[in-house]
Order: structure tokens, then sequence, then C-alpha cells
């Protein structure tokens, strides 16, 4: 194989052939997730990732379907907006059945639909004929399962693996089966109704004679069973409509957003479906996983950045990421997962590579943001709902979160948090950005470690001040003195060691020797939504990051384009990521540059329209937009990806200006603006603690109107121009 894109450092992803020659249809269900073709097969095309997969183990690495021998033709295929059915539309083609007899192409319909619920994967395939004469065919299914780790899959080379049983057949049913090194057994269990009338090794067939304009139902069920876990048999009907049903209640939980765009809507739609997809249950409560295919688990970055978007639309989401966190923060030091005691979890793999320690993923602290970010979602979390219970809940873990963030987050006890990985197998950056080059001085040459990243302090910064007002809730007034003083301190040092004229804007980092690394980057704009940078820095990083080097007519780009390692195609040395301009927005915002947010809001709307189902993935690569074309697609995006889906609710709140104060039962609106593609937008039934309102927002040539459509309870609406 040959390396094209390298992801991470030491674990990455191989690109030998581009997601981008062929869609793929996706569908996410808890712990288990499936990647199709548009005909709704499982094939080996692309980067070999089509699957169904189950607590991070491909569990059906083949499927195949075929008409008399030959692949059925294509006539339509896509997810439905609320994400629970793939839908696929073919027809027969041409088969020559003898010397002088053809099987005449479109006279037969086979209409699929598929979803995933409980650990399963539910399939109905109708054949209806459509032609004035009977019709006799073999339908046969092919299947196969590799039971291959997901970091397999990504490319990670396995000295041994387990043992892949033979395939066993008992009373129409197929068992695939696998005995894994870990002492594990998986299998799949394959089950169709009406039984085939064959099977031979894994291919099921099934012989049919259809009559002229009548129908023919096939279901099946493909089954992930791990160790001593066996699926009860759902009926198709039944299981569809107890997965319908429960992301009808997880969108009950938000307010609805309707605006005078269609289009927009459409958008809106796709990410709350994406969204409710991507939410996993934990006993802790909801979990936004990071994405499909590479991330779908628990990160803890991606996570709390996923509830900030959405923590003024849903915050429930907030309380479930802070209660796994709170739950998984380190205890003890161990160099091979990068943990120390009250650090916060980066992220946690499921699998037979985890569980024998071929990976440190299973459960790994190595990112540096994630324990400032996790105080950081405390403090908004409580802004926004006013649940003192939970922040007392999981104070002691926040006061951990602080120790860590004083003490190992600050080894050389010079005011900044830095870090460096304990081993060669760790991550070797530790920020957002954790590409092996992503760190670098404007020479090029890579930054050594320790590494004090720019946005870091940013957090750090906002931690403390959101630390020191829940200490002053709780009552620890001397500790909520020591916040402020620490926080106003390390603003101080920062605009001294980080502030660049001649950029004009913040250096992306200081290495381990102190050095700043000169480079115009994306991570600056995260220092405005720390709110840790000067007024008058803010506004010069703002033009900085809206200049032509950097805006690329769809976002801001992670790099400038007039940097030493600028590459439009690279993961993070040039791409765009919308969670990345979302948070920028909300900087921007902060600083009274609502103007500035909005454009980010408008390129970002405008790449929506040209992607596949609207679906804004992971990232585009940094090309400037050109005239009348979309953006260009970055081979290996994982999409649905969660903090690319809840990009638009921050980018929608920092346009409007919005912030919701519940202990205080106050929703502000400051210097509002709205888009020129938004007319108006309507939030109905949106929770002000106790209270809930309705309120329209309208366009006009120099202002947004605000009116209050219903209120219920005490709730002050604050407009500030």
């Amino acid at each position: 194989m040959e390396e094209v894109i390298r992801v991470q450092d030491h674990y990455y992803i191989l690109a030998t052939s581009s997601r981008a020659d062929g869609r793929t249809r996706v569908l996410k269900d808890e712990e288990t997730f499936a990647i199709f073709d548009d005909f709704g097969d499982v094939v080996p095309l692309g980067l070999g990732e089509q699957g169904i997969y189950h607590e991070g183990t491909r569990y059906l690495s083949r499927l195949e379907l075929r008409v008399n021998g030959r692949r059925p033709l294509l006539l339509s295929s896509t997810v439905r907006d609320q994400n629970d059915l793939l839908v696929v539309d073919l027809t027969n083609p041409d088969i020559r059945v003898s010397e002088d007899s053809v099987f005449r192409r479109d006279i037969l319909h086979l209409f699929r639909s598929k979803f995933l619920f409980r650990g399963s994967c539910f399939e109905r395939l109708r054949l209806t004929n459509h032609g004035l004469d009977p019709v006799t065919l073999k339908l046969s299914m092919r299947f196969s399962a590799d039971f291959a780790d997901i970091f397999e899959v990504r490319g990670t080379a396995r000295p041994r693996r387990g043992k892949l049983l033979d395939p066993v057949a008992r009373e129409g049913v197929l068992v695939l089966g696998y005995d894994g090194l870990d002492g594990t057994h998986r299998q799949t269990t394959i089950e169709c109704f009406p039984k085939p009338q064959h099977i031979d090794g894994t291919e099921l067939t099934f012989e049919l004679m259809l009559g002229p304009q009548t129908s023919e139902t096939i279901y099946c069920t493909v089954s992930c069973e791990l160790g001593e876990v066996r699926r009860q048999g759902l009926a198709y009907d039944h299981a569809l409509g107890a997965a319908s049903n429960m992301l009808a209640e997880g969108r009950a939980r938000r307010p609805e957003i309707t605006t005078g765009n269609e289009r927009f809507n459409t958008w809106l739609a796709r990410s709350s479906s994406d969204l409710s997809m991507m939410l996993t249950q934990t006993t802790h409560g909801l979990y936004p996983y990071a994405g499909v295919p590479w991330f779908s688990t628990v990160f803890g970055r991606d996570g709390i950045i996923t509830a900030l978007q959405m923590l003024w639309l849903d915050p429930s989401v907030a309380r479930g990421v802070l209660g796994f966190l709170a739950a998984n923060q380190a205890t003890e030091t161990n160099a091979l997962q990068d943990s120390e005691p009250g650090k916060i979890l980066h992220e946690t793999r499921r699998g037979e590579m985890a569980a024998l320690g071929e990976i440190p993923f299973g459960r790994y602290y190595g990112s540096i943001d994630s324990t400032p970010l996790f105080v950081l979602l405390a403090g908004a979390y409580y802004e926004r709902t006013g649940d003192r219970a939970l922040i007392e809940s999981i104070w002691p873990q926040i006061v951990l979160a602080l120790r860590w963030i004083d003490t190992y987050g600050d080894r050389d006890q010079d005011g900044f948090v830095e870090y460096m990985r304990h081993t060669p197998e760790g991550l070797a950056q530790q920020g957002w950005k954790d590409s092996h080059d992503s760190v670098f001085h404007a020479s090029g040459e890579m930054a050594e470690p320790p590494i004090a990243l720019c946005e870091v302090q940013a957090y750090v910064y906002q931690a403390k001040r959101r630390a020191a007002e829940l200490a002053h809730l709780l009552g620890h007034e001397e500790h909520a003195r020591t916040l402020r003083t620490q926080a106003e301190s390390l603003r101080v040092r920062f605009e001294e060691k980080f502030w660049s004229e001649e950029l004009g804007t913040y250096v992306i980092a200081l290495d381990g020797q102190k050095r700043p690394c000169e480079v115009r980057s994306s991570n600056a704009g995260h220092c405005l939504f720390g709110n840790i940078a000067s007024p008058e820095h803010a506004s010069r990083t703002v033009a900085t990051l809206m200049g032509e080097d950097m805006f690329s007519g769809w976002g801001v780009r992670t790099l400038g384009t007039n940097q030493r390692r600028y590459n439009p195609m690279s993961y993070h040395n040039g791409s765009v990521w919308p969670h990345d301009n979302a948070l920028i927005a909300r900087g921007f915002a902060n600083y009274g540059s609502t103007d500035a947010a909005t454009a980010l809001f408008k390129g970002l709307f405008d790449l929506s329209q040209f992607v596949d189902l609207t679906r804004v993935p992971e990232l585009v690569c940094g090309f400037t937009r050109r005239p009348a074309e979309g953006p260009t697609r970055y081979p290996v995006a994982c999409a649905p990806q969660a903090w690319a889906a809840a990009a638009v609710y921050m980018l929608l709140q920092s346009s409007l200006g919005m912030l919701i104060r519940a202990p205080q039962q106050q929703l502000l609106f400051e210097r509002s603006m709205l888009p020129d593609f938004l007319p108006w937008v309507r939030i109905s039934n949106l929770k002000v603690g106790e209270a809930s309102i309705d309120v329209l927002l309208e366009r006009h040539e120099l202002d947004v109107g605000i009116r209050v459509l219903r209120r219920s309870g005490d709730v002050q609406i604050i407009a500030i121009k």
C-alpha cells in the first residue's frame, strides 16, 4: 500500500483509493454503524471501509445481491432525512436466459430498505414484476465477514490474528464466526424470511416465480453477536417503529427552528438527523460519537465541542458528556495511555486490538485541551441551565482537572500549559490538529516539544474564569479569588508571548525552548472564542483571518496560503474545517465582529449546498473558491461527523449574538445580524430555565427585528444593538 494522506502520527488512514470515487450510504445506531454502497451492498472498493461494524469490529465485510448471477441496475439511492432508513431502487439488467431468449431489462423492480437497531441490520427486499408474462428467477445474496478491527481497516498491520471459523448453516440460518486472540467469540448471524432454498457456503439463493404485476417480499436480518450475547429476533416493522420512535423522542427535546430559506432548512434538518444518529446512550447520558467511519466512539475533545455547539439548543448533550468524562477521568500516571491524575479522556476504543493492548487507545488521554475544555463546558452548562445539582456532583472532578492544569499541564511552571507524549506509540501532536506535521516554525522546521498551543492557553483562561464562577456559586470564595487571579495573570503573559506584530495575529505555539512558532493559522481564532485576546488584538486577528490568504470563500483555512507548509489538500495544513469555523465565528461575535461571523456562516451555508445529502463533512480542501464550482472534497473525510453537523447551530447563534443565562432567566441578543440568505428565523419552544419562549427574528435593511410570539413562564428578553 502507498501512503497518501497521513491523519495521525503512527496511527493513520491509508488512502490507497479515494472515497470520492463513489458515494457511500451511512447508518448508525448506538454501538453499531454500517457503510454501504449506493446499491445497498458491501463491496471492497475505495478504502475498503464498507461493512457493518459493532463495538470497533467489522461483522460483515461483503454483501452482494445478484439476480440470475448479475448485479441489478441502480435507479436511485438515498438515506431518508431522519437518517433512519436507507432506501434503494434497482431494476434488472438484460440477462440472456438461452440462445434465443433474453430476460429484458427494466421488467423487475427491486426495492431495498434497511436500517440498524440494537446491534442488527434489518432489510426488506420487495421484488415486483412489471411485465406481462410470468418471470422465474434466482435471487442470491453472498455474505462474508472478516471480523477486522477498525484499526486494521484503517491500515494497521497485525502480526497475527484470531481464527476465522467455517460458515455454519442450520435451518436456513447462516452463522459466520471468529475466535479472537482476546478470548472473545464474535459471530454474525444471518436469517431470512422466507428461508432460502439453498445455502452454499456463504451464498443464500431464493428461487422465485413472479406472475405479471405481482410482488414478493424477502426479509433479512444480519445480527452482530459478541461473547454470550444473542440478538432477540424482531420483525422488521416492529424494529423500524421502535427505532423511529427513539429518534422522534430525541428531536422532541430540542426547540424547533424554521427559517425563510428552504435550502437552509434542509441543512438544518440533515444536521439534526446526523446528530440524532451520532448520539449514543451511555450510563451517564447521551454522548455524541465523533464520526463515521474512523471515529465512531467517544472522543473527549469532539464530544465537548459538539456539546458546546449544541448547548443553547439541547443542553442534555452537555450533561451526558460531562457525566461520562467525569466518570472516566484519569486517576493514575500511565505512560502508555498518556494519563495523569485529573486528566480528561482523549478517546476510548473497543475491539480486539484495544483489548490486547496492540493500540494504546482502549482508554487514552493524549490530548492537551480536553481537560480545560471539560471545565469550560461545565461553566457554560451551568450558565445555560442553572443545574446546580450536576455541578455539585462533578465539582471534585472539576477541582482535579484544575489541579492537573496547574501541575502536569504546566510541567515547567512557566504559566503555560504544554504537551509532549510519554511513549513513541502516543500522539506526537495533542491539540485538535493532531497530524504529525501540524505545529512548526515559519521556516517549516517542526516544533520540538513540549509545545504550548495558543488556543490551549485561551481554553485554560476561560476554564479558570468559568471555574471561579462555579466556586463562588458553591461557596468556595478563596478558591474563586485564586482562579480569577490566575486567569488574569495568564492573560497578561499570553499577550506578551503569543502576539506577533508581523503576523497581525497570535502565533500558533511556543516550542520547547519557548521560541514562538511564527505561523498564521486558524488556531488564533480560538483565542477569541476563549476571550483571552485584548480588544485591539482581537480586531486585528479578525481582519487577518478574513484576509485573502486565510479565508478561502468557504471558510477560514487551517493555515494561510503564504505559510511554508501550506497544502490545500493536507488534513490540517490548509484545509477548511466546519467546526473550526464555528468556533472562530463565535470568537468573532464575542468581540462584536458579527459581520465577520455572518460571512463565515454564509460560506459554510454555500458549502452545504454542494455536498451529498446536504451533509457537511469533517473537512474540505482549502482551494480558493471558484465561481460556479463547489468545494473540493477531502478524500478520507468522515461524513457524518458530529462537530461538523453541530457547526450550523453555533454559526446561527454567533450571527444572532444569542446567549441564554438561565439562572437570571435571561435571553440576550447582542448586535444581531442575519445573512442575506435568511430573511427570518423562528425559534419555537426554546427553554430558558423553567420558562419557554417562541421568538421570531426578521432581517431589515439596517437591523434585525425581534418579536416574542409566545412566552410561558418568567423570561426576560434583552436586545443590545
